[in-house]
This record gives C-alpha cells, sequence and structure tokens, in this order.
C-alpha cells in the first residue's frame, strides 16, 4: 500500500530489566512479537519511531509492516505499557496481522451534533461508552466511530443497537448497552426540589390562612347566636 506504515527494529535485545533499562535511556523502547503459529521475537524499536506511527488517525489500531530480523510482517500493537507514574512507554507487544482474519479491536467513539432537546431542558448528554469493541477485517478497521446525538432527549439513550456499523465490522456487545444519555443535571435537580419545596410551603401557608378565616367566620356566628 502507499500509505503502508513501516516500522524497523533492532533484533537481538538482551532480556531482563537491566538490559530494558538500559534501552530506555537510548530513548528506545523493548518489544515482542508473537501470534499467528510463529515463534515469539525479542527486539527494540527506536521511541520517535515508535511514536510515528502510532500518532495517525488509526492511533493503536494501525497496521504496521514490521520489519524484524529483515523481513517484513503485518502487526498490529496488542498491548502498550507505560511507566505508573511518568507515563513513558515502557514496552510495546505486536502481535501479527492475517489480512484475511478479521481481528478484535476497540473503536474510540465520538459524538457530534447539538442536543438540544437536551440543553434546552437544562440537561446535558452523558457519554458512558468512549469505544466499542468491534471484529473487523484487518483492512475495515474504522479509525473511529461517529454518532450523532442531535435527535437526543432527557432520559432518553443512544445505545449500541442504534450504531450504523461500516461493512465487515461487527460487535457482540449488547445492543441495548448505552453509550450517551440525557439526563437532568444535579443542579437542575436541586433547583426543582427547591421550586417544588417553595411551592408547597405557599400551599400550606394558603391553607392555613384559609383555615383561620373559616374558624374567625365560625366564631363570629356563634357570638351572634347568642
Amino acid at each position: 500500500m502507499a500509505d503502508e506504515l513501516v516500522l524497523t527494529t533492532e533484533s537481538g535485545r538482551l532480556l531482563g530489566s537491566r538490559s530494558s533499562r538500559r534501552l530506555r535511556r537510548e530513548n528506545k523502547v523493548p518489544a515482542v512479537l508473537y501470534g499467528l503459529d510463529g515463534d515469539p521475537v525479542s527486539f527494540s524499536v527506536e521511541f520517535s519511531e515508535l511514536r510515528r506511527v502510532l500518532t495517525t488517525d488509526a492511533s493503536l489500531n494501525a497496521l504496521i509492516q514490521l520489519e524484524v530480523e529483515g523481513e517484513r510482517q503485518l502487526t498490529i500493537v496488542k498491548e502498550l505499557q507505560r511507566h505508573p507514574v511518568r507515563g513513558d512507554v515502557i514496552h510495546v507487544d505486536f502481535v501479527r496481522v492475517d489480512p484475511n482474519v478479521e481481528l478484535h479491536v476497540d473503536v474510540p467513539i465520538v459524538l457530534e451534533g447539538d442536543a438540544r432537546k437536551v440543553t434546552d431542558g437544562n440537561g446535558m448528554v452523558d457519554q458512558t461508552m468512549f469505544s466499542l469493541s468491534v471484529f473487523a477485517s484487518p483492512d475495515s478497521i474504522p479509525n473511529e466511530l461517529v454518532i450523532d446525538i442531535s435527535d437526543l432527549e432527557i432520559h432518553g439513550a443512544i445505545r449500541v443497537g442504534d450504531v450504523s456499523l461500516p461493512p465487515r465490522v461487527r460487535t457482540e456487545v449488547d445492543p441495548e448497552e448505552a453509550i450517551a444519555v440525557g439526563m437532568v443535571t444535579r443542579s437542575t435537580l436541586e433547583s426543582m426540589a427547591e421550586d417544588a419545596a417553595a411551592a408547597a410551603a405557599e400551599d400550606e401557608a394558603a391553607f392555613d390562612t384559609d383555615e383561620a378565616v373559616g374558624d374567625d367566620g365560625a366564631d363570629s356566628g356563634d357570638a351572634g347566636d347568642e
């Protein structure tokens, strides 16, 4: 492919934490390739080159031609490990890809549109799912799934079953799983509760006044009879 991503590796890296630390000091990332019944291969990649192939629109779902020991192999990132504090990439796992076999990947979900019925009702859109787990042929993996929320209403929801997936893409996620819901904000609920309490207090005050007037009328009538 004209736009294929190629990543060159350096094979023959030593295993162990000491060797890995040395590689990271040299701005290299320890990595391993496995899958398709092939033997696992350990190597390292330049961090700048790794960042280059992973900052395309496809992000972690990019198909990468990995040059390992002089041979190119079609791969995808299976796992990216980061330092728990600094967030640096400390290890990456690649898995071999058969172009004729579908892959199981997570695709980012992007909401678009203006949910006017929600905002006009002093509500908000709560996105409850940020990626969808799908099965897709390698050349059909979408970069993202864009979902229009324009028709969303308060107490309504957009669910997995509402999403139109591209050809050769399917999901086994429950179609009733919510992706985005229209909900009333806490401040609006509190305001509604305050308004209800104030209205109840006014009703009670008006009732007490009516009772008082009724009692006075009854007393006057009794006095006249005497």
